[in-house]
């Protein structure tokens, strides 16, 4: 019999949905609220919708993980489907409970189909070029061994890199670990973050935004520079720079260069006009 690895993540991935649909990618929503409205992202709110709402709301929004039971529901219908095997890869663990939830819905279904949990350590387009290149691979054949092997040596690898336009959502959602001391900086700075060790960390501060871009390129070229690089991905949160910031990227990296909106779950920490990069180092 041949085995049918199959791949389940979360809403963190900012993966666009002609991919997700492409490589039968399973993606387990997180919860979005808005005071008391709660709506599951991605099937109740689109990313779209998201950016609206957040420009006519008093309050900034937050995030609540999926229940293990979501997460059972999407790894029986892969099983229904015909898979043999399932490697579910989450948003990092330090940052939500969502691959916790993975864990108990892995452990519940232990007898009836193998299901591997991996930390990505990571988020958005971190986390979505790692279920894309798993995607690919089982899609190729790839065995449950190899896929959830794979998952943890692009996790180890991964880098993310990103500009904010602003401190305020990070602030209050908590969510900005090593990056406290740049609470204090005063307006007109803008941060760069990394995701490094599976938590939020301070990457530096520019004066302006498009310092702020281009420190993030040459954080590229340096990396290109050095051990090579593989799957750059673009990460943005409603920027109208985009286009601008793929072309910078293209004099230092011929690749291809898959790009994801910042959704939701990402958004509501990161906040609007956050653009970034991710990519796997040699």
């Amino acid at each position: 019999m041949t085995s049918s690895v199959r791949i389940i993540t979360d809403s963190a991935c900012d993966l666009p949905e002609d991919v997700v649909r492409e490589l039968g990618i399973e993606v387990v929503p997180l919860f979005i609220r808005f005071g008391e409205d709660e709506l599951i992202d991605r099937e109740q709110l689109t990313t779209a919708q998201f950016w609206a709402r957040c420009a006519t709301e008093p309050d900034l929004p937050s995030t609540a993980a999926p229940s293990p039971g979501r997460f059972e529901q999407s790894i029986r219908a892969l099983a229904a489907q015909g898979a043999t095997g399932v490697v579910i890869i989450d948003l990092s663990g330090a940052l939500s409970g969502t691959l916790q939830s993975a864990e108990v819905a892995a452990d519940r279904l232990q007898g009836d189909i193998p299901v591997r949990v991996v930390d990505s350590r990571t988020v958005s387009m971190g986390l979505g070029s790692i279920v894309v290149a798993c995607a690919r691979a089982a899609r190729d054949g790839a065995s449950l061994d190899e896929v959830e092997a794979m998952a943890r040596d692009l996790s180890a690898r991964c880098k993310v890199w990103g500009a904010l336009d602003t401190l305020e959502n990070l602030k209050k959602g908590g969510r900005i670990g090593g990056a406290k001391a740049m609470l204090a900086s005063v307006l007109s700075i803008k941060p760069i973050i990394e995701v490094r060790d599976g938590v939020v960390q301070e990457g530096g501060k520019q004066r302006t935004r498009g310092k702020a871009v281009a420190f993030v390129v040459d954080k590229v070229r340096e990396a290109v520079a050095a051990r090579g690089i593989s799957q750059l991905s673009v990460l943005h949160a409603d920027c109208d720079d985009v286009d601008a910031f793929l072309a910078q990227l293209r004099e230092v990296y011929s690749g291809e260069i898959l790009v994801g909106e910042i959704g939701a779950v990402v958004g509501a920490h990161a906040g609007r006009g956050t653009i970034g990069v991710a990519f796997f180092e040699n």
